[in-house]
């Protein structure tokens, strides 16, 4: 009788174990899967529908723009009500891409030229060039290092003064690599990431490439032309605004995120 008694306590023991474990380590992998965040619509303002978005950001009320496009391309300081205050038009050999400010001056990428131009924010002066040898797609700066995407799954960190490499990341959700990265943001502590193609902006860890989170923005805006994507995202520091465009949209919007898991 007591070696049955034995017997079943022993089981019990383990099944309590064995349930244990798993919980814990659901828990464990759940505390560690990226958040889904929904979007509130604050504000809608206009934006130029012959504008096609690479590179956007937002300074003492501006918004300073970096458009694509060959024969098309420009660096443009923009204003809430949609109308440009001053433009740069590129050389027609020049496809625009990421748009960075470093203290006073516009750090502007562009596509498959491996050269980027550095302008003075005020007079749109331009105050010298670099080179680099990916393809260039988007660009911030942490206040530290100017962070470059390419198009595949890495970001380049790079030295604001020199333009030099000085490291990189790949991002990654678990252990799948997130290609298309482009039009990025630094938010807080965080690079907000427009992701080629797809309605979603991912938050990524600067330090180690890993996913944090998606922004699902569904349904914000369905343009007709394919290419007409989303991509576009500025951060104000001073309100903590977050607002978004697309390439070719007819409104940028400034939004509020929730996290829905």
């Amino acid at each position: 009788m007591k070696k049955r008694v034995y017997a079943s306590l022993c089981v019990i023991v383990v099944f309590v174990i064995v349930v244990a474990f798993f919980s814990f380590q659901s828990l464990f992998s759940n505390s560690n899967s990226p958040r889904i965040y929904s979007y509130t619509v604050v504000a809608t303002y206009p934006h130029d529908t012959e504008a096609f978005t690479e590179g956007l950001i937002f300074s003492n009320g501006s918004f300073y723009e970096s458009t694509g496009g060959w024969s098309a391309s420009s660096l443009r300081q923009v204003n809430l009500a949609g109308s440009v205050v001053k433009e740069v038009v590129l050389s027609e050999q020049y496809f625009g891409e990421g748009l960075a400010l470093v203290n006073s001056s516009l750090v502007q990428l562009t596509w498959r030229s491996g050269v980027g131009f550095v302008y003075d924010q005020i007079t749109f002066e331009k105050e010298g060039n670099f080179s680099y040898s990916t393809e260039g797609w988007g660009l911030t700066f942490d206040g530290v290092h100017l962070i470059m995407s390419d198009g595949s799954s890495n970001l380049y960190f790079l030295d604001p003064a020199t333009f030099q490499r000085v490291r990189q990341v790949s991002v990654h959700d678990a252990d799948m690599p997130i290609d298309y990265l482009n039009e990025l943001e630094y938010v807080d502590g965080d690079i907000y990431a427009n992701i080629w193609h797809q309605q979603k902006i991912v938050i990524i860890n600067p330090t180690s490439g890993e996913v944090k989170g998606y922004i699902d923005l569904t349904g914000i805006y369905n343009a007709s032309n394919s290419e007409s994507v989303l991509n576009g995202i500025a951060y104000d520091q001073k309100t903590s605004n977050l607002y978004v465009t697309g390439k070719n949209w007819p409104n940028l919007y400034q939004i509020t995120i929730a996290p829905l898991t």
